[in-house]
């Protein structure tokens, strides 16, 4: 996997919530940006240096620190919407190359670069208003939501920096079969996967409380 392009956010007007302003609007860097676990949600911080959330009671924090999106499937939408998709569109600070993001098992840590961050995927991005609005497309959340390629967000293990080009390497994967895609069909639009989730301890612990929860109200 490397690293095909590095993304910060541009405040902008928020419409489609009641927020003044959204970090969606991500654009290409260039040069070494610092990576650090930004804290507990609720402040706006995220895991690169310069750049923040609005929406500070669903994004942010430790567990949402940095979203990953592949070109690959930036290209598998470009085709199917029929429009141009630059890096960073879907509000990713990473834009990737080489890996299928989406197979990455909750859990498992990518070291980008010899010496820069651990990154540990920690749960699906869960389509929102703000990313229909965004993009403009019809039925925008509806459609993101079948085609089950959300994006990893990750959380810092260790703090580092990283740059456009770096390398990956997958440094751990943990011993289940929880990925990305099902974790995301689970939570949306398959529940009955929901007791799979139990396994995947790096879940944010809010999304296993809810799991739990939602397989507390289906028992008989």
């Amino acid at each position: 996997m490397q690293l095909l392009s590095v993304n910060v956010g541009r405040p902008m007007p928020n419409p489609w919530k009641r927020l003044p302003s959204t970090g969606i609007d991500k654009w290409p860097v260039t040069g070494p940006v610092a990576v650090r676990a930004p804290g507990p949600k609720g402040t706006g911080a995220v895991g690169l240096a310069g750049d923040r959330v609005h929406d500070v009671k669903h994004h942010g924090g430790d567990d949402q620190a940095v979203y990953a999106y592949a070109r690959e499937d930036l290209d598998r939408w470009e085709k199917e919407l029929d429009r141009s998709l630059a890096n960073g569109c879907f509000g990713e600070n990473l834009t990737t190359t080489g890996y299928d993001v989406n197979a990455a098992l909750i859990g498992e840590r990518w070291r980008v670069g010899p010496d820069g961050p651990l990154l540990e995927v920690s749960c699906p991005r869960i389509p929102c208003a703000t990313f229909a609005g965004w993009l403009d497309e019809h039925r925008w959340i509806k459609r993101f939501t079948a085609r089950a390629l959300p994006g990893p967000y990750l959380r810092v293990i260790e703090p580092g920096e990283l740059a456009v080009g770096d390398e990956v390497e997958v440094a751990y994967r943990p011993a289940h079969r929880v990925t990305v895609e099902l974790a995301f069909r689970a939570m949306t639009t398959e529940p009955a996967l929901l007791p799979e989730l139990l396994v995947a301890d790096a879940l944010p612990a809010e999304d296993l409380r809810d799991v739990r929860a939602r397989l507390a109200r289906t028992r008989p």
